[in-house]
């Protein structure tokens, strides 16, 4: 694990919400990343995580009261404003929102925060009609001119059962916009990256298409944590229902040649990694009309799409030093994976099973195997996100080896 905030200290402030949950995994990514995090809750925080698991997981005491005398002897609040690199505040409730727009200072969070020099991001997490309410707009307007910067939210479903905008940003997400905002730099800091995710899809006609089951999380992962690590990423995707990853340019095409296209005009660059689900056949012509029912099932010719792996692959002077594919098959695995290797001429292959029974294509879960010209590795089962994590390093250590 790269230590890209290694001496750099986070003062979190977690505010009363479902979405305080995922400040459990944050603390647990940014010391992974060699920061350190000491926690200010609210009373309400309290609700939904305790004192003794942030303590736990930060291995620092845990601050609630403003009138503290212990901790007034030990730390005042205007110190613990002053000490850290950054604070982040998550979630970020409409409350809190509001109250930091007042200037209000009742509480230890409030007041901290009306006190600090430091800079401040900002995770919001509300219901939907609580995050597009004309109050809680005005207030984000009121601190992004104060200079605060935000992460999400994320569109998705909420606790309360409705969906829309909303949801409290991935807690990798989170780390990355902290490393950004630090300026923390990384292994890959200097190098370029391009990355495809999601599906294309083929027109029929002006309403239907040929398209795949693919969700894009994979290939959204990897961009991130691609910009984690440093790199200047490009990411190429298809449709998908997934928020555009921090940090990251993203270029939405639809076809297969779209995506070509726009992989190709972003060359040159020092890694390419083909994550997308891209259609292999297109129809040969696609109707300018809805084609209309007639009894008769109409015969619908397909073309075969250009093959962008093998494109990057062989792309001469401009063939990235690293080119990775993805090989996701439902019967014969490693055979077919190590023969789709030698036929695109790719550098690293990534074969996953994605037949119904594995729920890898639009979960949440990956299990893959590193194929190169002279290994085969396999992974074990973990979440797209740590997999973009380990590919991304693996991706930094082989780009400095090869100085």
């Amino acid at each position: 694990m790269t230590d890209t905030l290694a001496g750099k200290q986070v003062l979190l402030v977690i505010a009363g919400g479902i979405a305080a949950y995922k400040t459990l995994e944050l603390i647990r990514r940014v010391r992974e990343r060699g920061g350190a995090v000491r926690c200010i809750m609210t009373k309400a925080a309290e609700q939904f995580v305790t004192p003794l698991s942030l303590a736990a997981l930060s291995e620092q005491k845990v601050h609630t009261a403003l009138f503290s005398l212990t901790d007034e002897a030990e730390m005042g609040h205007i110190q613990l404003s002053r000490d850290p690199d950054i604070v982040v505040v998550a979630p970020a409730t409409a409350d809190l929102l509001a109250r930091m727009a007042g200037g209000l200072a009742g509480d230890l969070a409030t007041t901290v925060l009306l006190a600090t020099d430091k800079p401040i991001l900002l995770a919001p997490a509300m219901n939907v009609r609580m995050w597009n309410a004309t109050a809680t707009q005005a207030n984000l307007s009121k601190l992004r001119a104060r200079g605060m910067q935000m992460v999400g939210p994320n569109e998705g479903d909420m606790a309360c059962g409705e969906y829309g905008p909303g949801r409290m940003a991935e807690p990798l997400e989170i780390l990355d916009a902290i490393e950004r905002t630090l300026g923390a730099g990384g292994p890959l800091q200097g190098r370029h990256a391009l990355v495809t995710s999601g599906p294309t899809i083929e027109p029929i006609d002006p309403v239907r298409y040929l398209a795949n089951r693919s969700s894009g999380r994979q290939g959204h992962a990897i961009a991130a944590a691609l910009s984690r690590l440093g790199a200047a990423t490009v990411l190429v995707s298809g449709p998908t229902q997934l928020p555009d990853p921090s940090g990251v340019r993203v270029v939405g095409v639809e076809t297969a040649r779209e995506m070509l296209a726009a992989c190709e005009a972003a060359l040159p660059v020092d890694v390419a990694v083909c994550s997308a689900a891209v259609a292999d056949w297109r129809p040969a012509t696609a109707s300018d009309e809805k084609i209309k029912k007639n009894g008769a099932s109409p015969a619908i010719a397909l073309t075969e799409n250009p093959d962008i792996l093998q494109t990057l692959s062989q792309a001469g002077n401009r063939r990235p030093s690293l080119v990775i594919g993805f090989a996701a098959e439902t019967e014969k695995v490693e055979a077919h994976a190590k023969a789709k290797l030698a036929r695109k001429g790719c550098d690293w292959l990534f074969a996953n099973d994605v037949s119904a029974a594995t729920g890898t294509m639009g979960g949440t879960n990956n299990t893959v195997t590193l194929i190169t010209e002279d290994r085969v590795e396999a992974w074990p089962k973990m979440t797209k996100d740590d997999v973009a994590t380990q590919i991304a390093e693996r991706i930094a250590d082989h780009l400095g080896a090869a100085k």
